[in-house]
This record gives structure tokens, sequence and C-alpha cells, in this order.
């Protein structure tokens, strides 16, 4: 005898429950991702922190670490620093020497590390400089002025080989840009200049480095991984934000490994970085993967002390370690 299967009948689910069905979803998607802590960081809108920041809030690691980030774009770093020291955001980019500025001046920042590129010396890929002692006599572009820090130590290292280095050269002092012109037109025989107009240069095949600002650090008896830029938060908000500022930094470190180990990501941050020619996207691409930063270790932490004595700041009065952030193990 054959028994004969009872068909569940399907239940149709009206047009307007479906579509309350949905609101109901979405909406709770929205109370969920605003009732998240929010991070509020001010970038440079083409500087090379809001490559892996635009990257981190698009692959959603911000909310995959429990809190949402605001990005701020501006245009300039005086503006990026007014809105941090002024409360407009929660944290900002900034060099080392900055930091240790405002902790001289009663305002101290938590530093969150970002990168160890400290610069680069470029000269044509004909020179005949390879090494400190062939810039006697050169005309060097420094960027950043007198207290660029790769020129400072290029003076340090020349200092011990019996050099005076900034009365053996023609020096000017420049913009980036207008430095990267000079020596195009040949204007200049070498320039100390940020490592990303060093690699746009490099790209373009017609220029190289000199030699590494990483052997300076090691000729100083420094860790050649310190990172001389980072992300700073001031002290009183981080020590009352410790959570959403750890949040923060784990994202950036599965970020951080993203753009090192999948180089098709960057192809989505391309405009990020106006858009350069294939040999310079190669060379920006690498060099910032180079500048990642090895987590900090009390030796690296007094290493970065030490850079800042040998840059000019109080040895008496440094940023303490506790001001150098550190993720637990």
């Amino acid at each position: 005898m054959t028994q004969q299967r009872t068909k569940t009948p399907l239940i149709t689910v009206p047009g307007p429950v479906r579509a309350v069905f949905a609101a109901c979803l979405l909406l709770s998607g929205v109370a969920q991702a605003q009732s998240l802590p929010v991070l509020s960081l001010s970038v440079l809108q083409f500087g090379t922190a809001h490559w892996e920041l635009d990257h981190l809030r698009h692959r959603g690691l911000d909310r995959a670490h429990g809190y949402r980030l605001d990005l701020r774009p501006v245009a300039n770093l005086p503006a990026s620093r007014l809105a941090v020291t002024s409360g407009t955001v929660d944290g900002a980019v900034a060099d080392l020497l900055w930091a240790q500025s405002r902790y001289a001046a009663g305002s101290p920042f938590l530093y969150v590390p970002f990168s160890s590129r400290i610069g680069d010396i470029v000269v044509a890929k004909e020179s005949g400089i390879e090494t400190i002692a062939d810039l006697r006599g050169c005309r060097i572009g420094v960027a950043g002025g007198p207290d660029s820090k790769g020129w400072i130590l290029l003076n340090r290292v020349a200092s011990r080989q019996g050099l005076a280095l900034k009365d053996s050269v023609e020096l000017q002092f420049g913009a980036p840009p207008l430095l990267s012109q000079a020596l195009k037109r040949g204007q200049v025989d070498a320039i100390v200049t940020y490592w990303h107009f060093a690699a746009r240069l490099k790209g373009q095949g017609e220029w190289r480095s000199a030699f590494a600002m990483e052997d300076l650090l090691s000729e100083l008896g420094l860790d050649t991984n310190l990172p001389v830029l980072g992300y700073v938060f001031p002290e009183g908000w981080a020590q009352s934000h410790q959570d959403l500022i750890d949040r923060f930094a784990g994202s950036l470190r599965q970020a951080k490994q993203e753009l090192a180990e999948e180089p098709g990501h960057w192809q989505r941050i391309r405009a990020l970085m106006r858009n350069p020619a294939p040999g310079e996207f190669e060379a920006l691409r690498e060099g910032f993967v180079a500048g990642t930063p090895a987590p900090l270790t009390a030796q690296r932490i007094s290493d970065l002390q030490r850079l800042l004595e040998l840059t000019g700041a109080d040895p008496d009065h440094l940023m303490p370690a506790a001001l150098f952030y550190r993720e637990a193990p």
C-alpha cells in the first residue's frame, strides 16, 4: 500500500510585511552602528596615513574591532595639528619631534606608531655620490628646514666621521615638490626629502638613493625600525578611552597586514596616491609597506628617546615611556 506524503503549504508573506521586516533589519543595523564608540581622526587628504585609514574603513575593520572611524580630511599639516590641539578631533598624524615639542610645552600626547620611514637622500642615477664623504662640496636641498630629522642625523654621522657637513656644502631649504624639481633641473646635486617624494622620483627610473637613511641610525647605535611617525592623542583623552585606543590599534595592525600581503587592495586607493604612473605606484606601495614599524619594546622606546636627544630635545625632559603606546602581548 503506497502512503501519500502530505505537502506542507508554503506561507506567502505579503509584500508590505516583507518591506516592514527589511526596514526593521536595516534600522537594527543602523542602531548597532550608532551605538559603537566613534574615533575621529584628522588626516591629510593625500597623506600616506589616509591610504591605510581609507582601506581600514572600506574593509569595515573599525566595526569588526568594535568602533567606528570618522575621518576628517584636511588640506595641510597646520590644519591637522590645529584640529587635534583644539579638540575638534580625537587624534591626528604627527612626527616624533612634534609630539616631543608638545610634551615639553606641557601638553603631552599618547604616541601610537604609524611608520618608520625617516626620509631619503636622492641623487641622479649616474651620480658619483655613494657615501657621506662624497657630499663634500655638493649642492644639497633639504626638505623641512634645518630641523629636518634626516638632515640632523646626516650631520651627526658626518661629525662622527670628522666632516663638518653644513660648512662643507652649498645648502638650500625648500618644500619637497620644489626640491624634486630642482634636482631634475640640475640645480642641486642631492636632496634630503620625505620618503614618498623620494619614492616618486626613484619610480621614474632616473634617480636613486645615495645611501640608506637606516644606515645612519645603525651608525648611531639605534634600531633601524623606529616609528618616527605616529597617531597622536591628547594624554588625558587617551587615558579615559584606553579601550578605544586598543581597538584602533588592533584594526590598524590588521589593515597594515592586508596591505602588505594582498597587493590587489592598493588599486582601490590609487586615487588617494594621486594616480601615479606604474613605476611610481610600485615604489610608493613598496615604500609604505617597508615602513611598517615593528612592535614597540622597552629597547625601541629607549632608542626613540635617544633619537629625540640626538635631534635636540632636552635629555632631562624627554617623552616618558608611558606616552609610547604598546599593544598588550
